[in-house]
């Protein structure tokens, strides 16, 4: 009896051995088929990365193409020179994009732009010769803004919507959008961060390889817009102490009527200013310094000469031609936009322009002209409509002719 007891809890314990190696072969069993299916499952999509790593690298070569054909495409159409008759016609074809541009754009849009930029380049070229200016006025490098990550080279013309492509340069310099419109820095601080003001041979090197553009205004609005943003109404305490020494020297006698006091001098103290310094040769504050000392567009053979007054046409050019669509179309403030707007439209500049320029007289606007001329003439902007503007009460005193003023121009230059 004792025997068959032992017997029996023997054969109980085998079975319950049996019974633990069965299910640890048949839980090993289900943990090698996941861990088979998981690889399977890994090597799909090794296989499917494998193949995006290939096609961005496709893309990547293909866009390396594009933007080295563009650029081809840019040496052709901007050469350095004068022989237009060469330059081809056939443009590369404008990407359509779903972006929010400045500028509604298209194919008609893209030829009539080019065709205007070849021309206002050949035009300040003539221009160049015509006084020999080439070597008259070297370049100004300090003044110019650099990106070599983006091949963009430009020269800042204050007052003549420099705002905007700040803006732009500081994105390109990797600041955040949201950043610039909260922060209390002045744009061309955090600019200068980024883009220090370059020395000669930074300038050529870039040149060489670049886009270069600037952008230009009529240069009466231009210094019109530089006194009342500085002079009239400026904070500035370094234009404040210059509103006064200004009013000191050619204030000679009370303003009268207006029942205020004008602490700031008139635009006609101004522009008699002005024609002081430059008669004592002395260099100018860089809002109305004349642009063709300042981004000397003689000495540099600039890709792109732009205008306040087709501002948004020629940005998105630029952008566009510069490939930079995906960083800088789309991204301007509502307050940059609308002040583009307003300059683009002239009509409320013209009603300053006439009320501002109606303190001078003749004599005086033939002075100013002096300063100014070669910058009507560079960029092509019509200087004869001032004269309709200013007071006229002793042009008899002061008879000049515009053949007198090109003269004193040509014996200047």
């Amino acid at each position: 009896m004792i025997i068959r007891l032992c017997y029996g809890r023997r054969v109980q314990a085998s079975l319950k051995l049996i019974a633990c190696i069965l299910i640890a072969v048949f839980y090993f069993g289900f943990l090698f088929r996941e861990s088979l299916n998981a690889f399977e499952q890994n090597k799909d999509k090794a296989e499917a990365a494998a193949a995006a790593i290939g096609l961005i690298q496709t893309n990547k070569a293909e866009a390396k193409l594009t933007f080295s054909s563009i650029k081809h495409y840019q040496k052709d159409l901007f050469s350095k020179s004068d022989d237009y008759s060469n330059v081809k016609t056939t443009l590369p074809p404008v990407v359509t994009s779903t972006l929010n541009p400045v500028y509604e754009y298209s194919e008609e849009i893209h030829s009539a732009t080019e065709k205007d930029l070849r021309k206002r380049r050949q035009h300040a070229q003539q221009v160049c010769k015509k006084y020999n200016l080439q070597t008259l006025y070297p370049p100004n490098p300090r003044e110019f803004f650099i990106s070599p990550g983006h091949n963009l080279v430009w020269c800042n013309v204050f007052k003549a919507a420099s705002s905007t492509w700040m803006y732009y340069f500081n994105i390109l310099g990797g600041y955040d959008i949201k950043y610039l419109q909260r922060t209390e820095f002045q744009p061309l601080e955090l600019a200068r961060k980024r883009f220090p003001r370059p020395y000669m041979q930074d300038l050529a090197d870039a040149l060489s390889s670049s886009l270069s553009f600037l952008f230009v205004r009529d240069p009466f609005e231009r210094i019109l817009s530089g006194y009342r943003n500085k002079l009239e109404g400026g904070k500035n305490t370094y234009y404040k102490t210059l509103a006064r020494r200004i009013v000191s020297k050619f204030r000679k006698h009370p303003i009268a009527g207006g029942g205020r006091s004008r602490s700031g001098p008139t635009f006609n103290e101004f522009v008699q200013y002005l024609i002081d310094q430059h008669e004592q040769g002395k260099q100018f504050d860089e809002h109305w310094s004349p642009i063709y000392s300042f981004c000397t567009p003689c000495s540099i053979n600039f890709t792109i000469i732009g205008k306040v007054e087709t501002f948004n046409r020629d940005s998105e050019f630029i952008i566009r031609q510069a490939g930079l669509e995906s960083l800088l179309l789309g991204t301007l403030p509502k307050t940059l936009s609308r002040k583009i707007g307003n300059l683009s439209k002239g009509a409320r500049t013209n009603i300053s322009l006439e009320k501002y320029f109606a303190e001078i007289n003749r004599s005086t606007l033939d002075q100013l002209l002096k300063i100014y001329k070669l910058d009507f003439e560079l960029f092509d902007y019509d200087y004869t409509k001032y004269y309709n503007y200013v007071n006229m009460d002793s042009d008899t005193l002061y008879p000049t002719t515009l053949k007198t003023q090109e003269s004193s121009t040509k014996s200047e230059t």
